[in-house]
Parts: structure tokens; C-alpha cells; sequence
């Protein structure tokens, strides 16, 4: 039997219907646009993820799902241990857990982790947490061999990216590049002792950006200068406040408040104050 076709009228009927459902939602039950905008993102993406990785195989362990290929079999068990003591660290470290079951899919090669978020086919990275999900490179892909545990639990990528996943969960989404990439640096630095190398050999060659282009305009900046600058900023936070301000600026966000204001709220100084005496840190 043919499907009937709702008129215009109709169609705006019940989106208008939709919209005051959701926003006597958000009003009754106090949750921020902000927030309401991370959940519906998650789901998206783990729709999406669930749907490119339907036929891929899969292991839980009690924090994880873990999604692979068949060729990544037996690097499964090294993903698995390596994700398990990160959640471990990860919540002692930062106080917190992650409400729900994390997914977590192990890409063979390159080519196939960057082809997942569209990226360039030579684009690398080690792992990329996105919408609630991590994917990571197989440490097949990237280790002499399977026997290089240690390294993995060092230089791999769970660590990093679990700690992405916290931040996004403590501030419910309400974060900015520069923030997430500077306590993701500065958390696993603190765990696991791994540290990009400065982009500058030497004094002279220093430079830096404003922290409002940080904020703006991040992906089109010099990559490593970017990241370099996110740590350098929460280790000036941390020397001049004290580590604990890391989490009250995170739940200043959760609360909805921009960046600047988070920060103002929490160091009890002015937002272009901080700033300036940011920049003479880094001068020194």
C-alpha cells in the first residue's frame, strides 16, 4: 500500500512539536544546550562507528569494547591490558570515571584510521578519541614487534586519548582545543613520563601564538607549536595555582561557562591577566 505523504503543514507541526518537547526536556531536567549538543553527538558517532564496524570482531573486558580485524587478533590482548590499567590511572588521576562502556576500534593501518575520519590517506597519528569513541593504530602496525609491551604502555596511545575522553566527560563536551590537548599532555606525561620533544632547538627560534587564535583557529596553526603551547599553558597553570585548579576550571565548564570565564572563576584573576603573565612565562 503507498505511503501517504505528510503535507507542510504537518511536517512543521511536528518539528515545532519536537522543539518545545526538547527544550521543556532541557528546562525540567537542567541540562545545559552544551550538554544536550555531547550527547546527541556521541550517539551520532557511535551509530556511525557502529555501523562501519558491524561485521569487525569484538572482545569486552569491564571498561571496554574492543572492535578489530581479524589480522589484529593477537594484538587484542596487548589493546586490552594497556586500556585497562589506563582507566585505572586515568580515574585515580583525575577522580572521575566515564559513566558508560568505552568503545574502542583498532584500525590495521594507517590509511584505514585516517580514512575513518576522512582525513588525507597519509595522514598519521598513533590514536584519535572523537564522540565518545578511541580509535587507535594496531601496535602491530607500529611495534618492532608484539614483544614491546613496555613501549606501548608508554609512547602508545591510551593513556593520551583516555584522558581526552575524561575531559570531555568532566566538562560535559564544553571544552576547547588548546584545554583538552594541554591536560591530555600534561595527565599522561604525569602517568607514563612521555613528552613530545619541544619544536625549538634552540632560544631564538622561540615563538608563540595569542591564546585567543589557540582557541579559534587551532587546527590551522603549526601542529607542533600548538600542542607544545596547549602544555606549556597548564604547566603555567599548575606552577602558578596548583594542579586541583585543573579540575575546578573542568567543572567550571560543565556548568557551561566559556574558557575565560571558567578560568577567571577558578584562579580568581582576569582572563587577559593570566594571559599576559602566560606569555612572560613562556619568554623566560
Amino acid at each position: 500500500m503507498p505511503g501517504v505523504k505528510p503535507s507542510g503543514f504537518v511536517v512543521y507541526i511536528i518539528c515545532a512539536v519536537v522543539l518545545v518537547a526538547l527544550g521543556y526536556y532541557i528546562f525540567r531536567t537542567g541540562t545545559h544546550v552544551t550538554q544536550f549538543k555531547q550527547g546527541f553527538f556521541r550517539f551520532m558517532v557511535g551509530q556511525e562507528t557502529n555501523l562501519r564496524t558491524g561485521t569487525w570482531e569484538q572482545v569486552d573486558t569491564a571498561h571496554f569494547r574492543i572492535k578489530y580485524l581479524p589480522i589484529d587478533k593477537y594484538s587484542v590482548g596487548l589493546v586490552s591490558e594497556a586500556a585497562e590499567d589506563a582507566y585505572i590511572k586515568i580515574s585515580q588521576k583525575m577522580g572521575c570515571e566515564p559513566s558508560r562502556l568505552i568503545t574502542i576500534v583498532v584500525y590495521p593501518d594507517n590509511a584505514s584510521l585516517a580514512a575513518s575520519f576522512g582525513w588525507d590517506k597519509n595522514e598519521k597519528a598513533l590514536g584519535v578519541y572523537w564522540g565518545g569513541t578511541i580509535r587507535i593504530l594496531s601496535p602491530r602496525a607500529w611495534l618492532a614487534n608484539l614483544g614491546q609491551e613496555e613501549r606501548f604502555m608508554k609512547e602508545g596511545p591510551m593513556v593520551h586519548e583516555m584522558a581526552h575522553l575524561m575531559i570531555d566527560e568532566m566538562s560535559r563536551g564544553n571544552y576547547n582545543r588548546w584545554w583538552t590537548e594541554g591536560v591530555a599532555q600534561y595527565t599522561e606525561r604525569e602517568i607514563t613520563g612521555f613528552e613530545f620533544s619541544s619544536p625549538f632547538r634552540k632560544k631564538d627560534d622561540l615563538y608563540y601564538y595569542q591564546l585567543d587564535n589557540l582557541e579559534k583557529n587551532y587546527d590551522r596553526l603549526e601542529q607542533s607549536v600548538a600542542y607544545w603551547e596547549s602544555l606549556q599553558a597548564v604547566d603555567y597553570l599548575v606552577g602558578a595555582y596548583g594542579e586541583d585548579k585543573i579540575y575546578e576550571v573542568l567543572n567550571r565548564l560543565s556548568r557551561g561557562d566559556t574558557m575565560a570565564r571558567a578560568l577567571e572563576s577558578a584562579l580568581g584573576v582576569d582572563y587577559a591577566t593570566f594571559s599576559r603573565n602566560f606569555y612572560r612565562y613562556l619568554e623566560d
